[in-house]
């Protein structure tokens, strides 16, 4: 990870030891890097003529395409944007003028890297949508359309939080955030004969909630305090019961971006604020991006009651995560299949 305040990249040396093709490509990577509010250069006549645009216009400098994503979700202090797609991308903004905490399992604290004149905080989960096309494509859960997203979306959404007894742990490609070990593997617990391809399904979800309110979890534990969430991506976007889930799981609300392409939204909103408000844009961010984009529309309220049934499957979780996570782990997990059962007949319809 490259950081001008810790002397940019590793030393070739250190980076041949990893993979002599690293080693040749350091001495071609510079020294310096630049804010998206930093000007790249200026468009040239062919490419203007090629997008029908003026020739000697400002080009903002590039980003990581996620980090634009938050930018054009309105990122700000306070607000998490979480990216939901095969996997997950969780960024949070923090003032590089306050004292921010190392915060252990977040790997991607850098300054700049999102906006200007904050700290750039991603976490992430190393799978999400790919744990549900991995049980519809591999496990293959009943003939099509019986095993679908679509049936089994809608089969899922029949049952109540607790009621399938099943927990699952949602490491099916590793662990990004907060454990950092892509060694560590997926499990399923509370299976019976009598355990429904639906009701796995629905505990999958379930799951990559808890993983989500882990990292939420972590980043307030280091004083980064998350006073709203913002999802973008094509998951957030098409499913609503995995939003409701998750609104359910955190007690929190998820809005949900109102752009449906949040990534080029905020690569316009770095162009606006280059060209600044003499060029026809902004001056800063705040100014351009409360311009540019709209309230969220579409808003998923938690559930109180499900949230109190969540809240009980989140500390069994926790066991779960701690005990195949953590190799300091002393507790014991004989409670874990019996409570379920408990929470099962408790929501039992």
């Amino acid at each position: 990870m490259f950081n001008s305040q810790w002397d940019g990249f590793p030393a070739t040396d250190f980076l041949e030891k990893l993979d002599a093709k690293l080693g040749r490509l350091r001495g071609r990577l510079s020294d310096h890097t630049y804010t998206i509010d930093t000007a790249a250069g200026e468009l040239s006549q062919e490419w203007a003529s090629k997008l029908g645009l003026a020739a000697g216009i400002p080009v903002a400098t590039g980003a990581l395409d996620a980090h634009l994503g938050a930018v054009g979700s309105g990122i700000t202090t306070g607000r998490l944007v979480k990216i939901i797609g095969t996997s997950t991308c969780d960024m949070v903004v923090w003032p590089t003028d306050k004292k921010l905490s190392d915060i252990p399992g977040i790997c991607g604290i850098v300054d700049g890297s999102i906006l200007p004149d904050c700290w750039g905080l991603e976490a992430g989960q190393s799978a999400v949508g790919d744990i549900f096309n991995w049980f519809v494509n591999y496990i293959q859960p009943g003939s099509d359309p019986k095993g679908s997203h679509e049936e089994l979306t809608q089969k899922a959404a029949l049952l109540k939080p607790g009621q399938s007894g099943l927990l699952a742990l949602d490491w099916n490609n590793g662990n990004r955030t907060v454990l950092v070990d892509q060694r560590l593997t997926g499990l399923l617990v509370g299976q019976t004969l009598y355990t429904k391809p639906e009701e796995i399904y629905r505990s999958l979800i379930e799951a990559t909630a808890f993983g989500a309110l882990k990292i939420i979890d972590r980043f307030e534990e280091y004083g980064v305090v998350i006073k709203e969430i913002v999802c973008c991506g094509g998951i957030a976007e098409k499913n609503s019961l995995l939003m409701q889930i998750y609104a359910d799981v955190t007690g929190r609300e998820m809005r949900i971006s109102p752009s449906t392409q949040s990534c080029a939204l905020g690569a316009a909103i770095a162009a606006a604020v280059v060209a600044g408000k003499s060029g026809g844009g902004y001056d800063n961010f705040a100014e351009a991006q409360a311009a540019m984009c709209r309230d969220e529309e579409l808003i998923y309220h938690p559930s109180g009651q499900n949230h109190k049934v969540y809240q009980q499957l989140y500390t069994l979780y926790k066991q779960l995560h701690d005990a195949f996570g953590l190799e300091e782990f002393s507790g014991s997990l004989a409670n874990i299949m019996k409570k379920l059962l408990i929470i099962k007949d408790e929501v039992r319809p």
